[in-house]
């Protein structure tokens, strides 16, 4: 689930599995947003503020603007990317072939993380800032000396790696490694999917150097335009060969033609992305002119900076192959037992739903919040980085909670509804995998606020120790669901794993920034807010997961069926929870609500 350039939940904008905390340090822009705005308190009912966390300031006019358009084309992106999945579902199913072709579309990502996608995140964006800031040409020159390294240094990556696909498949899957046919169609799209990785570093670099500008638009919309040429890739293979349900297309009958089609779709989306923000550029003012002359312009200091970040990413690479590995072996297991829909296409067109909200709530709230901290941090204001991370967990929390449980209640009918094209079994495959993330959303979604603080003052050492941990829970739960669950469960179990190791470094992680900011982090309202929630989501998930039951049973889970069941079940969970929240008297919900009413009114 992309480590992002935009601070997102996981996932790189073309839907690259990533590293889920790998985002950029916001650089501290004194009492203005980035927008040069002076900061005004949030809305609330009526136009009224929400109060920010005291001593905090509040949100600038600019800020929520920029902040509306990015969650504007994070939603446009999302449902493009649900569109997209639902296309490849339908068109290659969600057995072998399109665990064939997930394990090569993840390889780029991994890599160009690896190799640099972290670092450009964490490091190199408060560098450009500072360059506009010092340089007399604006942080023109040094954006251009960054652009030019990347795209040198991602250049020959890539070849490196195109000729050694066969053996990053192979790390990848030893599974898929054993099977000569399956092994052949994997390493073909693979070397399709890899140069991917070349646009993805031109995109982020491009979007960083808008952003530093306070053009924030185009880093979230570009990548819808992705998901069309992708959609189209997936629909032209469903026109040209037809369906899953009727062609039952696998590694052993896809035509080359057919593999052509898709990896060619994947590549170009990926550059016609990129390319997509040279406009944009223009429009910047901005002069693109290779520059060669690193030497002493601050780029070695800033990958000085880098290298904890480097190892954080390393970590949760690692962590996830080990995933991959699991996940595909017990794939294979399922689909030979007449189980689909048990591999690592469940694991992550699961992982895709469940990170949503995580993307457009969580991402949305600290988005408006970090250059409060970012602020109070250079003023030295432990008070109010504390309020400010209070603040974001217990907002977030109003809505993270009642999706966690929605998905554990909801989650077959959810799939079944959305991924019907790809055959009933295996979307009810994908919806037991989704069940079982969705309690995990709650330490996923508190990690991130948490390591927010980390971030403010440029800590990356401390969120790599706490990837770590994260990263050998989530691959020794794993192996032991492996290990010890039927195949048609295992891979759900290691959907519960994910959410078990970011229990475990949500804990240490909350202990270290408790010490830092001097013993406190308001942990009892915290707690409270958060123990409310969950009492009125637990009898709510009950209630409509009882209704979806029912309604199923009497209408089927065919999509009709299906729409029937979330929109019953989904209504009943959603009434029950504002009711018992009410009743608990937990002020965040109000206030939301008051803000929702207040924007309708309007």
């Amino acid at each position: 689930m992309n480590a992002r350039a935009r601070e997102n939940d996981g996932r790189e904008p073309g839907g690259h599995f990533l590293p889920d905390d790998t985002v950029p340090l916001r650089p501290r822009l004194g009492n203005r947003n980035p927008a040069g705005e002076q900061t005004t308190p949030f809305p609330s009912q009526a136009g009224a503020p929400i109060p920010g966390p005291k001593g905090a300031g509040g949100g600038a006019a600019g800020l929520l603007k920029s902040s509306a358009v990015m969650a504007a084309g994070t939603i446009v992106s999302r449902i493009t990317g649900f569109l997209r999945t639902l296309v490849m579902a339908a068109a290659i199913g969600v057995g072998p072939l399109n665990d064939s072709y997930q394990v090569a579309n993840v390889l780029p990502a991994m890599i160009y993380f690896l190799v640099g996608g972290g670092a450009l995140n964490a490091v190199f964006v408060p560098q450009l800032v500072r360059a506009m800031k010092k340089d007399d040409d604006g942080g023109e020159a040094y954006a251009n000396r960054l652009i030019t390294l990347v795209m040198v240094v991602l250049a020959g990556v890539t070849v490196v790696c195109v000729l050694a696909a066969p053996l990053l498949v192979h790390m990848m899957s030893p599974d898929i490694a054993a099977d000569p046919r399956r092994m052949a169609v994997t390493v073909t799209f693979a070397r399709y999917c890899l140069p991917t990785m070349f646009f993805m570093g031109a995109h982020l670099v491009l979007g960083q150097i808008l952003n530093a500008r306070g053009r924030f638009g185009a880093m979230m919309w570009t990548p819808v335009l992705n998901n069309l040429v992708t959609i189209a890739a997936f629909g032209g293979f469903i026109w040209a060969f037809g369906g899953f349900t009727d062609s039952g297309v696998d590694p052993s009958t896809i035509t080359p033609e057919g593999v052509r089609l898709l990896g060619l779709g994947t590549l170009l989306g990926l550059a016609v992305q990129a390319l997509a923000m040279l406009p944009y550029l223009r429009d910047a003012r901005f002069t693109l002119r290779p520059r060669f002359d690193f030497r002493g312009h601050g780029l070695g200091k800033a990958m000085g900076l880098a290298k904890w970040t480097l190892l954080f990413v390393l970590a949760n690479q690692l962590g996830q192959t080990v995933v991959i590995q699991l996940a595909t072996k017990a794939g294979s297991l399922a689909d030979r037992a007449g189980y689909t829909g048990s591999g690592f296409t469940a694991y992550n067109y699961a992982q895709l739903l469940w990170q949503m909200p995580q993307a457009i709530i969580t991402v949305s709230v600290m988005t408006a919040v970090l250059p409060r901290m970012s602020r109070a941090v250079q003023d030295d204001d432990v008070t109010a980085i504390r309020d400010d991370l209070s603040y974001g967990l217990r907002t977030s929390a109003v809505a993270i909670v009642p999706c966690a449980f929605a998905f554990l209640a909801l989650g077959v009918p959810m799939a079944t509804l959305l991924y019907a094209g790809s055959g009933a079994e295996g979307a009810r495959g994908i919806g037991y995998v989704l069940m079982a993330f969705g309690p995990g959303l709650i330490p996923f979604s508190v990690q991130y606020v948490v390591l927010r603080g980390f971030y403010a003052y440029e800590d990356t050492r401390t969120p790599f120790y706490n990837t770590v941990i994260v990263a050998v829970v989530n691959a020794a739960a794993s192996g032991a669901c492996f290990a010890l669950l039927p195949p048609r469960w295992a891979v759900a179990g290691m959907a519960a794993s994910y959410g078990l190791g970011y229990a475990v470094g949500v804990g240490t992680a909350w202990r270290r920034l408790r010490r830092r900011l001097g013993g406190d982090l308001d942990g009892s309202r915290v707690l409270r807010t958060y123990a409310r929630l969950t009492g009125a989501a637990i009898p709510a998930a009950l209630a409509g997961g009882g209704v979806a039951y029912a309604v199923t049973q009497a209408l089927g889970s065919d999509a009709l069926g299906s729409l029937v069941t979330l929109l019953a079940g989904g209504s009943v969970l959603l009434g029950v929870f504002v009711l018992l929240a009410h009743w608990m008297r937990v002020s965040e919900l109000s206030a939301m609500v008051g803000m929702v009413r207040g924007r309708l009114g309007r």
